[in-house]
C-alpha cells in the first residue's frame, strides 16, 4: 500500500490547485487533506477521528506555514519533538518569502521550504515536483513504531 501525503492547508482554492496537480501527475499515492495544525496533529497521532486510520506514517507533510489554531512552525516543532513522527519529510508550503520564516523553518527541522507561486501554470508545476519527488523518487527512512 502506498503511504499518503498529508496536505495541510487551510485555503480552498490552494487545496483545489494541490490536488489538481498532484491527479495530473498520476501520483497513485492518496492525499489526506486538513485544514489546521490541530487536524494535523490528531491526524499524526491517530487521534479523535482519525484514531482508526492506518498505522502507517504519511510519505510527507505538505505544511502551509500560517494555520488556524496551530501555525505550520509549531506543528513542525511538535513532529520533530516526537519520537514516532520525527523522520517524516515535511515541505513548508508557504506564501512567505520573509528570511525569517525560512530560517525558522530549517532551525525547526523542515526538509524543504518551497515558496507558493502566483501563476496558476507555476503553482501547478512547483506541486507535480514535489509530489513526484516525495512520494516517487525520495528513499524513506523504514518505517518503525
Amino acid at each position: 500500500m502506498l503511504r499518503p501525503i498529508l496536505l495541510v492547508e487551510d485555503n480552498p482554492n490552494d487545496i483545489e490547485l494541490t490536488l489538481i496537480a498532484l491527479e495530473k501527475v498520476r501520483l497513485a499515492n492518496p492525499v489526506v487533506s486538513v485544514r489546521d495544525g490541530v487536524e494535523a496533529l490528531d491526524y499524526l497521532r491517530r487521534e479523535g477521528q482519525w484514531s482508526e486510520r492506518a498505522e502507517e506514517n504519511p510519505a510527507v507533510i505538505l505544511l502551509d506555514k500560517k494555520l488556524p489554531k496551530i501555525d505550520g512552525h509549531e506543528v513542525l516543532k511538535i513532529v520533530r519533538a516526537d519520537e514516532n513522527l520525527k523522520r517524516i519529510p515535511v515541505v513548508m508550503l508557504t506564501s512567505s518569502r520573509e528570511e525569517k520564516d525560512l530560517l525558522r523553518s530549517y532551525d525547526l527541522g523542515v526538509n524543504a521550504y518551497v515558496v507558493k507561486p502566483v501563476e496558476f501554470d507555476d503553482f501547478m508545476a512547483a506541486i507535480s515536483d514535489l509530489g513526484v519527488f516525495w512520494a516517487v523518487l525520495n528513499e524513506p527512512p523504514p518505517y518503525s513504531k
